[in-house]
């Protein structure tokens, strides 16, 4: 009788164990999508969080109360945003971004800014991405 409880004990602590790693791990991992991908899989994504990426549409940046409302296009799929928070220095129209988020509704709910540099931002600005690795 002893043998069988530890092995019932056991095999719950295994399961328990599972189950956190899965959920802690499916928590923990962010997908990443251009906005040509996120628009066609918009509806299998539901609320999920993941990264999106995209060029900052001209003449769409606008600000609200406590961020901003601004458009992304890549491949010719537009997403509206509407991102919380302040975005970073160097955030402006027909610069390429990757935002974390998820999807509300048909609009893209964001609260991360990420700006990509380009080589020729670092052309023109080396002091300010002295650390950035070269060649990538």
């Amino acid at each position: 009788m002893t043998r069988r409880r530890l092995w019932v004990v056991g095999t719950l602590i295994a399961v328990a164990i599972g189950l956190i790693l899965f959920e802690g791990l499916g928590n923990a991992t962010v997908y990443f999508k251009t906005a040509d991908e996120a628009v066609r899989d918009r509806d299998s994504m539901g609320t999920r969080r993941f990264r999106i990426e995209g060029t900052v549409v001209a003449g769409s940046v606008q600000a609200t109360g406590d961020g901003s409302r601004f458009r992304i296009e890549n491949n010719g799929a537009v997403v509206p945003v509407v991102h919380h928070g302040d975005p970073p220095e160097l955030f402006k129209p027909g610069i390429p971004v990757v935002l974390e988020g998820h999807w509300q509704g048909t609009t893209y709910d964001s609260d991360l800014i990420m700006v990509k540099h380009t080589e020729d931002y670092r052309a023109k600005h080396p002091t300010r991405v002295q650390d950035y690795p070269q060649g990538k």
